[in-house]
């Protein structure tokens, strides 16, 4: 099937043209400063000047530049899908739905939905899916998504944990089955993905039982200029002292990396250490120690680990990253191949360790346009 894979940000659009029976990307790009005068189009590596004051024009830009012939369907990422524990096809009751879980992802929904309704006003006759990042999620049971306070009130607010970069954890939890040679549905897994966003997944037998973000995707581990983790208690001294807005500014934006180093790429970070600074060997430590307490967790909550993954643009590239998150872990069957690691594996471990760890490299484009094609396919 080919399939039209659109992610739309609140001032970008990303794209790719996909085909599902080969498992391949025909082009991808991105339209970047939509509602800027100075709006660009970027297709495999070459720029256009546009016109794209909102996501309709800039979705123009892109359907003008690509060959639409055979093509069968357009898929969206959605941050926050809610309660939907499954990808759907879109609906004048499904836009209602994601219009109600705005105020849940107030950054990332609304561009999503305008992503959406620009794309069913271009193209009417093709269907129209919604795949969720927090829908494999929805397997977690009560005990991880509940949240202490007081049932009622969490209940009538939908405050629980909802876990985000669903897409890409199920999908390279999947390809890590397939590397290690075993069923999905035997294994214990741990996946990581390591952004400028990061998360942590449990797959336990294919299912998601846990992850690090939460009702937000501030919660968990440390990352680019995201705080993680931190006690409520000194979250309402930052509202006391600063106000809820400046506080939410700090946590999402000048945390993280950032706030500890003064550099949110792991790259300036490196680099930094490289050239001797003490502050950025320190954040090092920060980031790595909370991604191998949650490994250990995850371990302990499933009874053991058969396999772990490194994702997405750290955990890819970075082996100075993935050898402090593994060093210490040889307890859980984790015994690390240096030079592996050095050339990015893509399996990490020994041969012998009773827990494997791989680089998987993720592909969310391709994981939605599959969804897409199952659930046209099941509907």
């Amino acid at each position: 099937m080919k399939v039209l894979v659109l992610n739309a940000g609140s001032s970008s659009l990303k794209f790719s043209l996909t085909d599902t029976t080969q498992d391949r990307h025909l082009v991808h790009g991105l339209v970047e400063r939509i509602g800027e005068p100075d709006s660009r189009l970027k297709l495999d590596g070459v720029a256009y000047d546009v016109r794209a004051r909102d996501h309709g024009e800039a979705l123009g830009a892109v359907l003008g530049r690509l060959d639409l012939e055979g093509l069968e369907a357009v898929g969206h990422r959605v941050v926050h899908g809610g309660d939907f524990t499954t990808s759907s096809l879109v609906t004048d009751e499904v836009l209602q739905r994601l219009e109600a879980f705005v105020p849940l992802a107030p950054l990332h929904n609304p561009a999503n939905i305008a992503g959406i309704r620009a794309a069913l006003a271009a193209l009417p006759e093709l269907p129209q899916v919604a795949v969720f990042d927090t829908a494999f999620h929805q397997t977690m049971p009560e005990r991880a998504w509940r949240y202490a306070l007081p049932r009622e009130l969490a209940d009538r607010h939908r405050y629980r944990r909802y876990g985000f970069h669903g897409t890409s954890h199920r999908y390279v939890a999947h390809r890590l089955a397939e590397r290690m040679g075993r069923p999905i549905e035997e294994l214990r897994l741990v996946v990581l993905h390591l952004g400028n966003g990061a998360s942590a997944s449990a797959v336990l037998r294919g299912k998601s039982v846990d992850t690090s973000m939460g009702f937000t995707p501030l919660e968990g581990l440390v990352m680019g200029t995201r705080s993680g983790d931190v006690d409520p208690g000194l979250v309402l001294e930052l509202c006391r002292r600063y106000g809820p807005d400046e506080t939410s500014r700090i946590l999402n934006c000048e945390s993280g990396l950032q706030g500890l180093a003064g550099h949110a790429d792991l790259r300036d970070l490196q680099a930094a250490i490289a050239a001797g600074d003490e502050a950025s060997r320190r954040a090092l430590e920060v980031y790595t120690y909370r991604i191998k307490k949650y490994v250990g967790a995850y371990a302990a909550a499933m009874g053991g680990l058969d396999g772990l993954a490194f994702t997405a643009g750290v955990g890819e590239n970075d082996a100075e990253v993935r050898a402090r998150v593994l060093e210490g872990l040889e307890f859980l069957g984790l015994e690390l191949d240096a030079e592996a690691n050095a050339r990015s594996g893509p399996r990490l471990t020994r041969p012998g360790s009773t827990a494997e760890a791989w680089v998987i490299p993720t592909d969310e484009e391709l994981a939605i346009a599959k969804d897409t094609e199952r659930v046209l396919r099941e509907a």
